[in-house]
This record gives C-alpha cells, structure tokens and sequence, in this order.
C-alpha cells in the first residue's frame, strides 16, 4: 500500500518559489530546500524531481499567479491608456520601494541569471514577455481605436517599448538607491504616449 503524502505539495512549491526568488537558483543548495521546505530530499525528488525540475515549476507557479492580474488590469472596459499607465506606474513603485526591489521580478531574474545558458528556462522567460507584450499591444490597439492614442503611433512597436522598460525597471530597481531613477524613467517612456 502507498504511503499518501504527509505535506502539502501546492504549500512546498509556494513556498520553494519564495526562496528561489528571494535567494536564485545558483544561491540554493538542496540543503537549503529540505531546510526552508520542512521536507526530506527524497519526498523533494519523488515529488518535483530534482532541483532544475523544482525551480521551473516555481518558475511557471509565479506565471500562473503574476499573468492573470496583468490580464484584468490590461482588458478591463473602457479606456485602455490609463489601464497601462497604471501597470507601467505600478512596476516603477515595485522597483522603486524598499522592502519590495532587492527580490525583484521572478522572471526578470531568471532572464539575468538562466536563461542564457539554460533553454527551458528561457523558453519560460520569452513566454512571459510574449504575454505582457501581447497585453499592451492589445490595450494599446484599443486605445488607439477609442481615440486615446494617436493614429501616427505604432501600437505593436510601443509595446516593445513598453515592455523593455518595464523589465528595465525590475533590473535597475534591485541595484539602484534612487527610486526616482525609475519613477522619472518610466514618466518619460509614458509621455510617449501622448
């Protein structure tokens, strides 16, 4: 007869998301994750495999979580502009605010410390940015049919834009003491769209 599971498998990969993304991937050992888990490195394997195997899913635990609030910020009725103002704004606070910036972005930081030497990291990075890009052409082609945004301005381009900003942010929000760095940069890039 199997032994059921004497923890919460949906509580462990939260709660292993949490230390890869305050730590990194290179910065935890497995020692590290039977401590922070409260599980033995067996059950760890048995039940995620190993830890690359882990820290994907971790990885597509925060997609799940991050893209449907971008989704109702960014498809919400009726004017678009100030719908990716906001998310633009709210990602320059996140990197601006003390006890948020040095964690960063889960994505961003896998973007910095994965994905150039592992695919199916990058694979997961790029679907991402794919998501957020494709949600601000959309609010963007919508604000230009409604009048928001002017007709010379190339909606797909501007969110190109947009989203290289925003994962900027992240990056330079970790490092930076100056959260007006960020604020003014993204103040900038939104005038852009006027």
């Amino acid at each position: 007869m199997a032994r059921s599971k004497e923890f919460d498998p949906d509580a462990v990969l939260q709660s292993a998301l949490e230390l890869f993304w305050r730590r990194g991937y290179e910065a935890t050992s497995m020692a590290d994750l039977v401590d922070h888990l409260g599980i033995g490195r067996a059950s760890i394997y048995a039940t995620f495999g190993n830890k690359r195997d882990l820290y994907l899913k971790a990885l597509d635990r925060y997609g799940e979580s991050h893209n449907p609030l971008l989704l109702r910020e960014l498809s919400q009725p009726g004017p678009a502009l100030p719908a990716v103002r906001a998310v633009v704004r709210r990602f320059a606070g996140e990197a601006a605010d003390e006890a948020r910036r040095s964690a960063g972005c889960f994505v961003t930081n896998t973007a910095a410390e994965l994905a150039p030497h592992d695919s199916a990291a990058a694979r997961r990075v790029e679907l991402s940015w794919e998501h957020l890009e494709t949600l601000l052409h959309s609010a963007l082609l919508r604000a230009q049919a409604q009048g928001e945004l002017p007709e010379g301005r190339d909606p797909r381009a501007l969110a190109r834009m947009l989203l290289v900003l925003m994962q900027g942010l992240r990056v330079v929000g970790k490092a930076s003491t100056d959260p007006a760095r960020v604020r003014e940069a993204a103040e900038q890039a939104l005038a852009l769209l006027d």
